[in-house]
């Protein structure tokens, strides 16, 4: 019978990456539950070491695939890894990040194992109906370009498999020292399923922004108007420590903007210490990717709009006018603050 939760930690040059803990995290929710139990499954080169990172946020067991073939990532060597695992330990549940690596992997695996799997999810929850669908994983994600919430569940097929969108699921509290048992398991791989050589790693000198780690977000919507209007966001983010620009789907979609800072459904979720919208009325679409900020401040001309119904403080009137006005006073507020 197949049991247990099992989460695919992604490692990147040998650091198991952010979106692994918000999976541990979700992953013991739903354990709790099933009365079942997580575990992080570690694939890498020498890797064992991040196995202390599995731990302290929240992983009872690691099992750990430790091979030079797995040094850097290649589709079929992990794939076949994972999916010889999934075959010796029958799993209920094995959930992936929604990365470039997630989204190769998954679908491969899932292929393999003839199940089913859920791309993208922004909620994951055990069904505690009275139904036959008592105890199976309840899979939620924009369909339809974000405009409806799809919840899918998968009745006959084993196991359950889900690919979660980094930065939907709270990142656990870690507990420094925490411990647990780590299995190492002979995944059947070698040089033999190297079907592409790896030649060389050009690291991208310019840091990718990630607005999901950002504690402070200026975002903007159709009311900036046009690229130059994020500018004065970009200003206003600056007098933050850890502050960045987002958008809304508009921006990206007229080109104003890159896809990576969008927020919503269909681009990142977000939970910053402060959200300001600045333009944004707040489709529903918009709203799901930021809603759970701990501090929202909207800017807006229309008083009635749906950002301003969520906001915490909303204030009415042009952001062109607002923004730098802001911007103005916190400068003088530094300064007064200075010795």
């Amino acid at each position: 019978m197949s049991k247990d939760i099992y989460v695919i930690a992604e490692q990147r040059d040998g650091v198991v990456q952010k979106v692994t803990m918000e999976l541990i995290g979700i992953a013991n929710e739903l354990a709790q539950d099933l009365g079942q139990e997580v575990y992080a499954v570690l694939l890498g080169d020498k890797i064992e070491d991040q196995a202390k990172e599995c731990f302290e946020y929240g992983a009872k067991h690691v099992i750990l695939i430790d091979n030079p073939v797995l040094k850097e990532y290649t589709t079929e060597p992990y794939a076949k890894a994972v999916y010889n695992l999934i075959k010796a330990k029958d799993p209920n549940i094995v959930l992936f990040g929604a990365s470039s690596i997630g989204r190769d992997i998954a679908p491969r695996v899932a292929g393999r194992v003839h199940t089913g799997l859920t791309a993208d999810c922004t909620g994951l929850a055990i069904d505690k109906s009275d139904t036959e669908d008592k105890g199976l994983l309840r899979m939620t994600r924009p369909a339809f370009g974000g405009n409806i919430m799809a919840t899918i569940l998968i009745r006959k097929y084993r196991p359950q498999m889900a690919t979660v969108r980094p930065g939907v699921m709270p990142l656990p509290k870690r507990n420094p020292g925490a411990t647990g048992t780590i299995e190492k398991f002979d995944a059947g791989i070698s040089e033999a399923d190297m079907n592409v050589e790896i030649l060389e790693v050009v690291q991208n000198e310019e840091k990718p922004v990630d607005i999901t780690n950002a504690k402070v977000l200026i975002s903007g919507g159709r009311g900036v108007g046009g690229p130059e209007g994020y500018e004065p966001l970009r200003e206003l983010a600056k007098e933050f420590n850890g502050g960045e620009v987002s958008s809304s789907r508009i921006g990206v979609d007229s080109g104003w903007i890159e896809k990576a800072r969008q927020v919503g459904q269909t681009g990142k979720t977000v939970r910053p210490d402060l959200y300001m919208a600045c333009g944004i009325s707040g489709a529903i679409q918009h709203l799901a990717g930021m809603e759970d900020s701990e501090y929202i401040i909207a800017i807006n001309k229309d008083e009635s709009c749906p950002m301003m119904q969520l906001a915490d403080l909303g204030v009415v009137g042009d952001l062109k006018k607002v923004v730098p006005a802001v911007t103005e006073k916190i400068r003088a507020y530094k300064k007064s603050q200075e010795v």
